[in-house]
């Protein structure tokens, strides 16, 4: 399974826990926590590792109008309603991580939410009749996992703490208890991804490193688009909002100078050629325009502000309207 569908994967399974809560005098306000203790709860081998302050993600305005949206803010009120949970209130922190397991590809996450286990587990349990899908309980190292099985895949949650949930693949779930309960170091102890993790700039919204394993190196290396980009080790990337705009900054880690302005040169050319499309549409010079691309003896650096107004502009431009229902 690759690595963006396992993100994929623990995201949406996150979510899922999220609207699977359900009001009850029983859930409690999670308790107040940082990105650095909730990133402790992940494993040592993690290949790539995500944080999102998804409290502060849900109070800005674009995200306000986003909900606000008619069709939208009808789901939301539902679902408000529904569960008794606002996840504009309750909702905190998400972490995730990506390693390779003896099966492949595995992913886990780690919620910082309010949440009643029980109520919770009674909805998803439910929800999992509906779809007839089997709903399984395993324990592992003294924790119960609940699990169910798609495409072959074993996915589910378990309740770390009456703050945290762990939700993600049976393997990712089970990395996690190990270094809850002190079995297996946690992802400081990786040198290479704690060193990248010192750089990376955490007062953004959603900010992480990914390590690119030598055979992914291998196999970006038979690219003639950019042939260069096998030097690249690691990536960083952080995105955030301020002011109506949309900031992101990517960073591509090489120890090859030479090669890291190649690379920089190249992007720069695709960038020039997705210019060439302003005479038709103003909005695709502007973005690319806002769109820089440079290197040093150490990264290849591709960043970006990007005015909320721009997007909503290419937004009209490549989404067609919905016709008005007569």
């Amino acid at each position: 399974m690759k690595k963006s569908m396992i993100l994929g994967l623990v995201l949406s399974l996150a979510l899922s826990s999220l609207l699977a809560c359900s009001s009850s005098d029983k859930a409690t306000k999670a308790e107040a926590t940082s990105a650095k203790n909730m990133m402790k709860l992940l494993p040592v081998n993690a290949q790539g590792v995500i944080f999102i302050d998804a409290h502060k993600a849900m109070s800005i305005e674009v995200v306000d109008k986003a909900i606000k949206d008619e069709k939208a803010y009808k789901q939301y009120l539902e679902f408000v309603e529904k569960t008794g949970i606002d996840p504009k209130e309750d909702l905190n922190y998400i972490t995730a991580a990506m390693f390779k397991g003896e099966e492949g590809e595995e992913g886990v996450g780690i919620v910082n939410i309010k949440h009643d286990p029980q109520a919770l587990l009674s909805v998803i349990k439910k929800k999992a009749q509906e779809e007839d899908k089997e709903f399984l309980e395993e324990e592992y190292n003294g924790m119960n996992i609940y699990y169910s099985v798609d495409e072959d895949k074993k996915a589910g949650l378990t309740f770390l703490d009456k703050s945290n949930i762990a939700v993600g693949t049976l393997p990712g779930i089970k990395a996690v208890i190990d270094v809850l309960k002190g079995n297996k170091d946690n992802v400081y102890k990786n040198e290479e991804l704690s060193t990248l993790l010192k750089k990376v700039n955490k007062k953004t919204l959603v900010w992480g490193v990914v390590l690119v394993p030598p055979k992914a190196a291998s196999e970006s290396a038979g690219n003639p688009m950019i042939p260069d980009i096998k030097s690249v080790k690691s990536v960083s990337f952080n995105f955030d909002y301020k002011n109506k705009n949309i900031m992101l900054e990517i960073k591509g880690a090489s120890a090859d100078a030479e090669k890291n302005q190649k690379i920089a040169t190249q992007l720069n050319g695709f960038k020039s050629l997705g210019a060439m499309a302003a005479a038709e549409k103003p909005e695709i010079g502007e973005l690319m325009n806002a769109i820089i691309i440079s290197s040093t003896d150490e990264f290849i650096t591709i960043s970006a502000t990007i005015p909320e107004e721009l997007l909503t502009k290419l937004k009209g431009e490549l989404v067609p309207s919905e016709p008005e229902k007569k």
